[in-house]
C-alpha cells in the first residue's frame, strides 16, 4: 500500500504558514512515519526529521540507524557518535520565530533545542498535524479495515478454540494475542482479559487471575496491520449468565447501536457520547460509564477525536474512531462492546461486524 507522502507534506507546509510556525521538529510517535513514512527508534540517540515552512525537509538520523531508511523521500543527514545532532538539526533553520514540536519528542532534546533557539516561541506540533490525520484517505481506511477484520475473525474463532475457564487471564491473552498474528496482523500490540470482578476496571491489568465457572470476561485487544492499529472488545461468560449479567450485557450493547447509530457528518463528537450514555442512564447504570465513549484510531491506538462531553468537534467523512460504551460494577462485573468505525458521507461504516451478543464459552 502506498500513500502519497509528499502530497502529506505539501499540505503540512501549507498549514504551517497558516498558523505562523516556521519549521517542525518531528521524531519519535506516529507524525513521522505518517509523513514520511519511517518509524524512529526510541532512544537516547535523536532522530528528528526538520521541515520548514519553505524548502524541502532534512532527517537527521543516529548513522547507526542510517540504513534502516528506505527510499529517497527526503535528504537524509547522519550524525556520529561524537557530533550534536541539535546543533545540526537547528542549523537548517538558524533563527526561527515559531517552531512546532512532535508531541512525543523527549524533553531532554526539546530543551537542548530551546538552548539553542532562545528567542523563539513554541507550540505542539499536533495543533497542525491533527488536522491533516484526523481524516483518513481510501488507502489508510483499508488498512484499519483489513486490520479490523482480522481482530473479527479472532473474536469468530474465540467460542470453539479458547478455553476459559480454568485458565488464567494471561494464558488467555497470550492466546489471543497469537490469534491476532496467524489472522495477518504484523504485531500483536495489546491483550486485556478481565474476568469476573476484574473487568470492573477499564484498562485491567490481566494477570494470574483464574478465570471460574460464571465470570464474565471482558476480551480487549488488537494489534498493527501496516502500521495501522485494530481494536475491538467483546464481553464473554463461561457457560451461562446470570440475570444481571444479561441485563447489563443488554444495556452496554443498546448503547453500542444508539452511538453507531448517531454517527454522520456534521455531528459534534458529544453527541455521540451522549447517545450511548442516554441509553445506559436510562438502564439505572449511568453512575458506572465512567470513561468516554470513543476515540479516534489510526497510525496510534489512540487518537483525535474523541467522543467525550465538552467535544463540539463535528464529524467528517473520514474520520475513524471507536463507539465503546461500558458498564462496570465494583467489586462485581464489568462490560464493553468496542467496535471501529468510519465516519462516511452517507451516515457510518462499521470496520468491526463480528457478533455482539453475549457469547458463552467454556
Amino acid at each position: 500500500m502506498s500513500f502519497d507522502y509528499p502530497g502529506r507534506i505539501k499540505r503540512l507546509q501549507e498549514a504551517m504558514h497558516d498558523s505562523g510556525v516556521d519549521v517542525i521538529l518531528l521524531s519519535v510517535g506516529a507524525d513521522l512515519p505518517y509523513f514520511i513514512g519511517y518509524e524512529a527508534m526510541p532512544s537516547e540517540r535523536l532522530t528528528v526529521l526538520v521541515i520548514p515552512g519553505a524548502g524541502e525537509p532534512v532527517l537527521f538520523v543516529p548513522e547507526l540507524e542510517a540504513p534502516r531508511v528506505a527510499g529517497d523521500l527526503v535528504e537524509v543527514r547522519s550524525w556520529g557518535e561524537t557530533e550534536d545532532p541539535v546543533g545540526l538539526a537547528a542549523a537548517v533553520v538558524p533563527d526561527p520565530t515559531r517552531v512546532a514540536v512532535g508531541d512525543h519528542m523527549w524533553s531532554v532534546f526539546l530543551t537542548r533545542f530551546q538552548e539553542v533557539w532562545t528567542d523563539t516561541g513554541w507550540t505542539p506540533a499536533s495543533k497542525i498535524t491533527r488536522r491533516l490525520r484526523i481524516r483518513k484517505d481510501p488507502a489508510e481506511i483499508e488498512m484499519l479495515r483489513a486490520a479490523a477484520h482480522g481482530v473479527d475473525r479472532v473474536m469468530a474463532r474465540i467460542p470453539e478454540e479458547v478455553p476459559f475457564g480454568g485458565r488464567t487471564e494471561i494464558e488467555v491473552a497470550r492466546h489471543l494475542s497469537e490469534l491476532t498474528i496467524e489472522e495477518g496482523h504484523d504485531v500483536a500490540e495489546f491483550a486485556i482479559v478481565a474476568s469476573g470482578a476484574n473487568g470492573a476496571s477499564p484498562h485491567h491489568q490481566t494477570g494470574d487471575w483464574v478465570i471460574g465457572e460464571g465470570d464474565l470476561v471482558v476480551c480487549d485487544f488488537g494489534g498493527r496491520w501496516g502500521g495501522y492499529f485494530s481494536d475491538s472488545t467483546r464481553t464473554f461468560v463461561v457457560g451461562d449468565p446470570s440475570p444481571q449479567q444479561f441485563e447489563v450485557h443488554a444495556a452496554v450493547l443498546e448503547a453500542n447501536r444508539a452511538g453507531r447509530a448517531a454517527v454522520a457528518p456534521g455531528v459534534a463528537c458529544e453527541e455521540i457520547d451522549r447517545a450511548a450514555r442516554e441509553v445506559i442512564t436510562e438502564a439505572g447504570f449511568g453512575g458506572y460509564f465512567i470513561h468516554r465513549t470513543g476515540h479516534g484510531i489510526g497510525l496510534e491506538v489512540h487518537e483525535h477525536p474523541y467522543l467525550v462531553t465538552g467535544n463540539d468537534e463535528k464529524l467528517e467523512p473520514g474520520m475513524t474512531f471507536s463507539v465503546e460504551p461500558g458498564i462496570y460494577l465494583p467489586d462485581r462485573l464489568g462490560v464493553r462492546i468496542e467496535d471501529i468505525v468510519v465516519c462516511t458521507k452517507a451516515g457510518i461504516e462499521s470496520l468491526n461486524e463480528s457478533p455482539r451478543g453475549l457469547v458463552s464459552v467454556a
